[in-house]
């Protein structure tokens, strides 16, 4: 599936940081935690606790939050529809890369179990 350029531009200038309040809301009020987020993402990106808030402070776009991470090797195990999207089908790399973020997200919120949500 082919996103609007338009939109894949809006998806790589907003900043991590702006976004991750609306990651933390979204799961606190399904009983999940942030350290629980925090594993989500380390597992997509490498990245450690200290080093996302570095980017949360920095102002870091989601491009460049992106550009420098290590995606998991398992990362192509991450399916389904988020947004209206079906993941595997999207085909500009930075906006598939937020969704899987997404997703990840939306699967921690719903009450799956880490291990599930780890591909593990």
């Amino acid at each position: 599936m082919s996103t609007t350029e338009k939109h894949d531009v809006k998806i790589a200038k907003m900043t991590f940081g702006a976004v991750f309040p609306h990651y933390v809301t979204k799961i606190e009020k399904k009983g999940r935690t942030v350290d629980e987020l925090h594993q989500v993402i380390t597992w997509l990106t490498g990245f450690n606790a200290e080093r996302i808030q570095n980017y949360i402070e920095n102002g870091a776009t989601f491009e460049q939050f992106f550009a420098e991470s290590t995606m998991n090797p398992n990362v192509h195990l991450i399916t389904g529809v988020i947004c209206g999207y079906r993941i595997e089908d999207i085909e500009t790399p930075l906006t598939k890369q937020v969704r899987y973020l997404d997703k990840l997200v939306d699967e921690l919120a719903k009450g799956r179990k880490m291990e599930k949500i780890l591909r593990s």
